[in-house]
């Protein structure tokens, strides 16, 4: 779906885990990935949310990208710093 002032809204169901507004997101199409980058705007019926659950249906903005077709896969992920502990010898 096009929306003048917003760009390309992809209609998703979450199948597990959560979406959050600003997470990091990859746009999976026919097994390679074609974006990566981040959610600009999480929208639950007409209301602007937070996060989506797994079971639920919304609409996603993806930040600089517009070239949504159907059957893509939208794959968030997050990421985290780990300290490595020095192994002693």
């Amino acid at each position: 779906l096009r929306a003048s002032r917003v760009g390309a809204i992809a209609g998703c169901h979450v199948g597990e885990g959560k979406v959050t507004r600003g997470a990091k997101v990859r746009l999976v199409r026919d097994g390679t990935v074609v974006y990566d980058g981040e959610v600009a705007s999480l929208r639950r019926f007409n209301d602007d949310v937070r996060e989506v659950t797994a079971g639920y249906e919304c609409g996603i903005v993806l930040r600089d990208f517009a070239d949504i077709k159907e059957g893509d896969v939208l794959e968030p992920y997050s990421t985290r710093l780990l300290e490595r502990e020095l192994a002693s010898s």
